[in-house]
């Protein structure tokens, strides 16, 4: 009989335990580790989670959400895998680099008005490779041995002036386009009667790509190897980071072919808020001739395949890359657009500090640059630039400067732009020295000088107008033996991360706090100061406890909370419509669980994490009595 009473009172004191533990459990949810007394199912597959020994809040946290807790782009430490990652999560899916086909065009090289081909001259014993000058109509007009000028020479700097046969490709997917710059170059930067110049010789010797957002005005560059001076047109060239994170093959040549330490500073020519420069190089149609796109001559140019873009001061430009970012830092935060008000230039568009205010102004209308009381630094700079020009100059034919209908140099003119037949008259000099002034960061408030590159914008913010809606929270529990209910807290919502209509766009994640009290006795919802503070959201004295999981100030913070389904450095298959974002938690009776929602973009430049600007604040109170 003693042994019975005893018997009955353990089982007593194990039940008054189990009770007591269903009431406290999780009073403090950072403090305690949770104790399963035996094997836990539920129709959800995180409710099943069976533990069986000790587990602390953070490892049961991270079981039942690790899958979605994972930054973008971290999946690889090398540099081009990187930045591949970088500017898939931010343009979607790259495309592989292609300068032939349907989607490409040649760029040619004019001498005198003409086109000139590099071809056998049949003429002469052996058919010896020369250059061939033909007209508008495809009339012979002349067989030369050398091409050693030009009428449009490149303003690029450090390429053949008067190269001809690159090629250039496009791909536009919505409002995304890349181009791809098969470009031929020599090392004496000039052109001779080799078969390399001809058209049909797929050797070049510099790969480059440029991807750009029409809307969001994000750019990246992308730079073949520097240590590589033969390519061939007719490869593959895999984007960086291959396909997807999971394309191993992709990812590892991607790497044999990039220049993983952005050595070229590509956007100091690429400054005009357009993926393309504006110079006669290359948009051959639209600048450059007397009668712009309707003068005949213009049959030798690439047409509309290159998109005008007008590129105003306001709008948005901003480089993706942060490998990128770091090694031109100076370059991307010192860089300043102006627009002189009233000025002759400032009609058509805004200029830079960059090269668009002081070597392609220059060249376009004909002047030197110049300053006024310059240091030694800036005469230092100002003397390399006018070497610059003058090689370009050097190599660009007198027909093209000559006077009369002929001439197409300089090649826009105020108030007219590229439309010279309109009259051309030069910029006078009151007015250029004002323009170089400014082109080289000494003007005054006249320049209306702003940051060229504009700010990375956080979810729901500066250009970005899709938020996070349909805020809930519902309970999932599941009778547990001699238990009573485990119950497990799902908050929900639903995002689209639709800036730039980019359909698997993969930039913003969600940080999501959470502080639990107990269930205030007058039932009314909580003021603003009892939810998490922004601080501790943003994890600002994070510390990790298990993987995404951890401490930051006196609240629990999940970090990088991504869409359910999406998985550690898997991409997401596109989306025009909200995805549906969830965390688990565990949850007692008796409880108030105040919760703060924070989203934030990854921006892969000088910025780091931009955070919404907007609150988020939702809570759940857990009344489980009858």
């Amino acid at each position: 009989m003693r042994r019975l009473v005893h018997l009955a009172a353990a089982i007593a004191v194990a039940v008054f335990l189990v009770v007591a533990w269903e009431i406290d459990a999780l009073r403090e949810l950072r403090a305690r580790p949770i104790q399963e007394a035996g094997p836990f199912s539920a129709p959800d597959a995180k409710a099943a989670t069976v533990v069986a020994q000790t587990v602390s809040s953070y490892d049961l946290l991270l079981r039942w959400n690790g899958d979605v807790l994972w930054a973008p782009a971290t999946a690889s430490t090398d540099p081009v895998t990187k930045f591949g990652d970088e500017a898939r999560s931010v343009f979607g899916p790259i495309p592989d680099g292609v300068c032939t086909g349907p989607n490409s065009r040649s760029v040619g090289v004019e001498v005198d008005g003409n086109a000139v081909r590099l071809e056998p001259n049949l003429s002469k014993a052996g058919a010896p490779l020369e250059f061939v000058h033909r007209d508008v109509e495809g009339r012979l007009v002349k067989w030369t041995t050398v091409v050693d000028r030009c009428d449009k020479p490149s303003l690029a700097g450090d390429v053949t002036f008067c190269a001809m046969n690159s090629r250039v490709g496009r791909i536009t997917r919505n409002h995304v386009q890349w181009l791809f710059l098969c470009r031929k170059s020599s090392e004496s930067l000039e052109i001779e009667a080799d078969s390399y110049w001809t058209e049909t010789d797929p050797r070049f010797s510099r790969y480059s790509a440029i991807g750009f957002n029409d809307v969001t005005g994000e750019i990246a560059f992308l730079d073949g190897r520097k240590d590589r001076s033969v390519f061939n047109w007719r490869d593959r060239f895999p984007p960086p980071g291959g396909t997807s994170y999971g394309d191993v093959g992709g990812r590892r040549a991607a790497e044999e072919l990039y220049d993983g330490s952005a050595k070229v500073d590509c956007v100091v020519c690429h400054d005009n808020k357009k993926p393309t420069v504006i110079d006669p190089h290359m948009q051959q149609a639209r600048v450059g001739y007397f009668e712009s796109r309707h003068d005949r001559r213009a049959v030798f140019g690439m047409g509309n395949f290159l998109p005008g873009r007008v590129s105003r001061q306001e709008l948005p430009f901003r480089v993706i890359g942060s490998g990128y970012a770091a090694a031109h830092a100076g370059t991307l935060l010192g860089a300043k657009s102006f627009l002189i008000d009233g000025h002759p230039c400032s009609d058509c568009h805004s200029l830079t500090t960059l090269e668009s205010g002081r070597r392609f102004a220059a060249d376009a209308t004909g002047k030197t640059p110049v300053i006024t009381s310059a240091t030694v630094m800036q005469n230092a700079a100002l003397f390399a630039q006018k070497i610059a020009l003058g090689l370009v100059q050097n190599h660009r034919t007198e027909w093209a400067s000559a006077s009369g209908a002929g001439r197409i140099s300089p090649w826009m003119v105020p108030e007219h732009g590229g439309n010279l037949w309109r009259g051309v008259r030069t910029l006078n000099e009151e007015d250029w020295l004002r323009l170089s002034q400014c082109a080289w960061g000494l003007g005054e408030a006249e320049c209306g000088y702003k940051p060229l590159f504009t700010q990375c914008p956080p979810p729901g913010g500066g250009g970005d107008t899709f938020v996070p809606v349909d805020f809930s929270a519902d309970v999932h529990s599941q009778p547990a033996a001699a238990s009573g209910a485990r119950m497990i807290l799902r908050l929900s919502w639903k995002y689209l991360n639709g800036y730039g209509y980019v359909p698997a766009r993969d930039d913003v994640r969600f940080n999501v706090a959470f502080e639990t009290t107990d269930v205030p006795l007058v039932r009314g919802p909580p003021t603003q100061h009892e939810y998490p503070t922004i601080d501790e959201g943003k994890g600002k004295d994070f510390v990790a406890e298990a993987g995404g999981v951890g401490r930051s100030g006196s609240a629990t913070l999940l970090k990088d909370v991504s869409f359910v389904g999406h998985k550690k450095w898997t991409d997401p298959l596109p989306s025009n419509v909200a995805r549906l974002y969830s965390v688990d938690i565990p949850a007692a009776c008796g409880k108030r669980y105040l919760f703060r929602i924070l989203p934030k973009r990854f921006c892969f430049d000088n910025s780091g994490e931009r955070f919404s600007e907007t609150e988020h604040l939702f809570y759940k109170d857990m009344y489980c009595g009858k």
